[in-house]
């Protein structure tokens, strides 16, 4: 693997990582670009106060009765601002989408159970569980694969 650096003060600071697959040193890097760019955190409103929420204690982010919320490691909704396409675009790759209106952190994944009707539910360590649509669990399935 190389590493080159480049210091020019008049162009904007980018990094562009050039690799044959996605690995985990890859994820770490990317961790830590996010959070330096300082999208680590996101405002969560309750109805008394506003939280600004880690991105790694985040499960998952879902949209119910037509509005996006964060579900916390400790099973706890916070209403968010954003839509749920500009969170997928701002939210590192640990998150992936498993249905139409969920992002899920894999880190917060305990496991997938196959319901009694044949559909799939993802569980979180939470407690929190919500259903897999079939696309979706075929791309889960393909990552998962993949590493």
């Amino acid at each position: 693997m190389k590493f080159k650096l480049i210091i020019n003060k008049e162009k904007e600071e980018e990094v562009v990582i050039t690799a044959r697959q996605r690995t985990a040193l890859i994820d770490e890097i990317e961790s830590l670009i996010q959070k330096y760019a300082g999208t680590d955190r996101i405002p969560g409103y309750t109805e008394d106060d506003i939280k600004m929420l880690s991105v790694s204690e985040i499960a998952c982010v879902t949209v119910l009765d037509g509005k996006t919320y964060a579900i916390d490691s400790k099973n706890q909704r916070y209403r968010l601002k954003q839509r749920l396409y500009a969170l997928e675009q701002q939210l590192p790759s640990s998150f992936i989408r498993i249905n139409k209106s969920t992002l899920a952190n894999e880190g917060a994944l305990e496991r997938f159970t196959v319901t009694y009707a044949g559909s799939v539910d993802a569980v979180f360590k939470c407690g929190y569980r919500e259903y897999v649509s079939r696309r979706c669990f075929a791309q889960i399935k393909r990552r998962l694969e993949s590493k």
